[in-house]
């Protein structure tokens, strides 16, 4: 919607989370709001890239009490720790700040992860635009941050309950598997067959080093993937952090992901649908500009929150 319309819904009182360019969402009056920073869209008509004339804005209002607070890298535990017991906690964190990187690595252990969960997305920014930095909003106080999460706390009534759906097109290749030592962004060795490598150079040797395709890991009976980032010379950059208790595999090419996720939608209704957010690597190695999904709309995001951080995935909460 336009601009203006959104800032209307804002002064009328709803509660919102929005998604923009940092120019648009610096312009919106205070209210009961959150908002992210990112160009990139999927909207019933197809995915988009838009100007700073408008936002994505979803609206929270009919669906129960809505509280909007933030927290910094030292109390996001809190996220979790403060939702309530029937609802849930829509995140919105800046990409690349400390706060992201603490948040993935620890946030399979934060109070009630599970039972309260937190689902989101990571902000980003145009990627023509050099040296832009993700922001959000907080639209009590009209604060924007790169280091802080914003979050509604919904409440939904008792008769309501949240569902979480990821839908992840990736599955292993059947080729090797592989762990690695510690909790990183950046692991500079992997284990394979009991043998520790380069990683870099083990990237380089299976023809992964495009980038394309994410490694796809084993959590408690769940496939998660990782992305890679960059690979250069020996240094590897990742888009969330591996741990060394998952084994992982190389994921398999996807062939047309516009059809495979219509596919999956077409599985289950989708009038629960309350919001959802897909993968900004989905959205340009599937190039889904101009390319619709069917019912399914939302921001793009440099990561995906479901519990914890995911990568070339799409999240939705399904409200029953």
């Amino acid at each position: 919607m336009s601009v203006s319309a959104a800032a209307a819904l804002i002064e009328a009182g709803a509660p919102l989370a929005i998604a923009g360019r940092a120019e648009a969402l610096a312009g919106l009056p205070r209210g009961c709001w959150i908002g992210g920073t990112t160009p990139y869209l999927m909207t019933e008509s197809g995915g988009c890239i838009i100007g700073a004339d408008q936002l994505f804005v979803t609206d929270f209002s009919h669906l129960g009490t809505v509280r909007v607070n933030r927290y910094d890298q030292d109390n996001l535990q809190q996220i979790t720790a403060e939702a309530p017991h029937n609802g849930f906690a829509l995140t919105i964190i800046p990409f690349h700040s400390s706060c992201h990187k603490r948040f993935a690595q620890e946030a399979g252990s934060y109070p009630q992860a599970y039972l309260r969960p937190a689902i989101g997305w990571i902000a980003g920014f145009d990627l023509n635009d050099q040296g832009a930095q993700a922001q959000v909003f907080d639209g009590i106080t009209g604060r924007s941050y790169t280091d802080r999460a914003v979050v509604l706390h919904i409440q939904l009534p008792e008769d309501f309950t949240p569902v979480i759906n990821m839908i992840n097109l990736f599955e292993r290749d059947g080729g090797q598997t592989f762990h690695f030592d510690d909790v990183s962004f950046s692991p500079s060795h992997v284990v394979v067959d009991g043998v520790r490598l380069p990683f870099a150079d083990y990237i380089r040797s299976r023809g992964m080093g495009h980038g394309r395709l994410p490694m796809v890991g084993g959590y408690a009976g769940a496939h998660t993937n990782v992305s890679l980032r960059s690979v250069h010379g020996n240094n590897v950059e990742l888009y969330a952090p591996v741990f060394p208790d998952v084994e992982y595999g190389f994921a398999r090419p996807v062939s047309d992901y516009a059809a495979e996720f219509r596919k999956r939608f077409e599985s289950g209704p989708r009038e629960s649908v309350a919001w959802s957010c897909n993968c900004i690597l989905n959205f340009l190695y599937g190039e889904l500009e101009g390319k619709a999904l069917g019912s399914c709309a939302g921001p793009v995001t440099f990561g995906e929150i479901a519990h914890g951080l995911l990568n070339q995935t799409l999240v939705e909460v399904q409200v029953i």
